[in-house]
């Protein structure tokens, strides 16, 4: 199994005014934003071109929003946590990015 890139533990995710999960779990892994419940089933998941992962100038600093799928997260972590995330997914998705051009040149 490959290693994540990003990988946060006792994180609070919610949906609007509705928590999910108090211990949740946020991957970046194989070019993929995955949210899990503490008992590690899956709440949503979207590969890094198509999930936007932000910081709004309102929020505490531990507090990132996510929008997967249409579906708008409110993310509870630590302040350092929510900058690794905001870089994990960004690398995940020059990684991507890169992969998809070489992918797309056709050698003689």
């Amino acid at each position: 199994m490959v290693e994540p890139e990003f990988d946060a533990t006792g994180v609070r995710i919610g949906r609007w005014l509705r928590s999910l999960t108090r211990g949740g779990q946020v991957l970046v892994r194989d070019g993929r934003l995955v949210l899990l419940t503490s008992y590690g089933r899956e709440i949503d998941s979207a590969p890094v071109e198509q999930v936007r992962v932000s910081s709004p100038w309102y929020a505490a600093r531990d507090r990132a929003m996510a929008t997967i799928n249409g579906t708008h997260y409110a993310l509870r972590l630590a302040a350092p946590s929510r900058e690794r995330l905001l870089a994990a997914v960004r690398e995940a998705r020059e990684r991507a990015a890169k992969i998809a051009t070489q992918r797309r040149i056709v050698h003689p």
